[in-house]
């Protein structure tokens, strides 16, 4: 499951709030419609839990993506249109993202979606958006199967051509994170713990197969309730297990408790975690027992890149109440994406958008290529970004702070 671009926005910007509504629709094809100023409305929807546990997270992406638009818009980046959000609220919930993706499609104003944060949320988008032409672009969802099929350990095949994400995804994440934590954190007996969710359960799995294959050994694993806050009887599992250290597959909620509480449980030992762990809410939510935990992220530090610093000042200058959080640049990036393959359509339509605007979105998109928040942004053959770098935190005075930088050799 991560940051950022652009110049000062002005004060008559940031007074003109961007509406999360889209106007009417001009035809059935998503076309877009007229702004009321003589430019098309063209919608970009966004779909992240904006509400419950995952919030944080979600907030990041809905406010990073508004950015991309008023950025577009103020640069007048597509001549004659005007770029607006449709935030919907997922809650984290399968069914709810599935309701909103059908929403969105219903909304004939808009030519692209961006997220959502979940993977299993993102697998129950994809047919809907697919079926509808309409592109989809995840900033954070990192299973494997989303783009090259059930069977992308054997044989890789892409399921859907809508569907688009600027996240690596836990093929690399979890054997980069296996790699770090056997050969130079030199911890050699783990026992692993997932959430048994799509995105938790293949995290620990890909992690689980480069730590044997490394020489290190699985003391133990154990699956976990998401929705419980009691983790005592998997902390007393792992003391008495002699492991040196805990990999989590799953998310920031559930690990931050886990954590205190395998501490509390008598084993002094690092849990680590993927990108679903990399937030401040986890250093809250695990206290003094967080430290020298460690967690996997996606790109690299959004602080350290230069391409990122026009973004992180832009995000600054909006007075968002929300931090950009882990996905913050990738969200951008996202909408950015979309923003891009929006010009392309346009440009080759003489000025103006198509009728079969959606289908010529998605076409469009698979060979986008620009210098984004996070690095370079463009997409392979299965819709997967081309970025594939990723860094290790630790937590650290109150913060995360890097360890390393690197792509996963395999």
């Amino acid at each position: 499951m991560r940051q950022r671009s652009l110049i000062a926005i002005t004060a008559a910007l940031a007074a003109g709030a961007l509406t999360l509504t889209a106007c009417g629709s001009r035809d059935d094809n998503g076309g877009g419609s007229d702004s009321g100023n003589g430019d098309t409305t063209v919608v970009i929807g966004v779909d992240a839990p904006m509400t419950g546990d995952l919030s944080a997270l979600g907030l990041g992406i809905k406010n990073s993506v508004d950015l991309a638009a008023k950025i577009a818009n103020k640069e007048k980046y597509v001549e004659g249109v005007t770029f607006k959000i449709e935030a919907l609220d997922d809650q984290g919930q399968a069914s709810v993202g599935q309701q909103n993706a059908t929403k969105l499609v219903a909304n004939k104003d808009v030519l692209g979606v961006v997220g959502p944060l979940n993977s299993s949320v993102g697998e129950a988008m994809q047919k809907v958006f697919d079926t509808a032409k309409l592109v989809e672009v995840s900033p954070a969802n990192t299973n494997p199967a989303l783009t090259q099929g059930v069977n992308w350990a054997k044989e890789k095949e892409r399921p859907y051509k809508s569907y688009f994400r600027t996240a690596t995804t836990d093929a690399i994440q979890g054997p980069f994170a296996a790699q770090y934590v056997f050969n130079e954190a030199k911890k050699k007996k783990v026992f692993v713990i997932d959430d048994k969710k799509t995105y938790g359960a293949g995290l620990a799995a890909t992690f689980t197969e480069e730590f044997k294959k490394l020489g290190g050994q699985v003391v133990g694993t154990e699956h976990i309730n998401p929705e419980s806050k009691d983790f005592s009887a998997v902390a007393t599992k792992v003391k008495n297990s002699g492991a040196d250290v805990v990999y989590y597959g799953g998310e920031y909620p559930q690990a931050g408790p886990l954590s205190k509480q395998i501490k509390e449980a008598g084993a002094k030992i690092p849990l680590v975690g993927g990108d679903g762990i990399y937030s401040a809410d986890f250093i809250k939510l695990s206290g003094a027992a967080g430290v020298g935990d460690l967690a996997t992220s996606v790109g690299a530090p959004v602080e350290t890149l230069p391409s990122a610093k026009e973004f992180v000042a832009n995000y600054k200058a909006e007075g968002y109440k929300e931090a950009y959080e882990a996905y913050g640049g990738y969200s951008y990036d996202s909408a950015w994406a979309i923003i891009e393959a929006v010009k392309k359509v346009v440009e080759d339509n003489d000025g103006k958008l198509p009728d079969d605007a959606r289908a010529k979105v998605v076409d469009a998109m698979q060979n986008v290529s620009f210098d984004g928040v996070t690095g370079k942004v463009s997409f392979d053959e299965f819709g997967d970004a081309t970025n594939k770098q990723l860094t290790v935190y630790t937590v650290k005075g109150g913060d995360w702070a890097t360890v390393k930088s690197g792509t996963f050799t395999g």
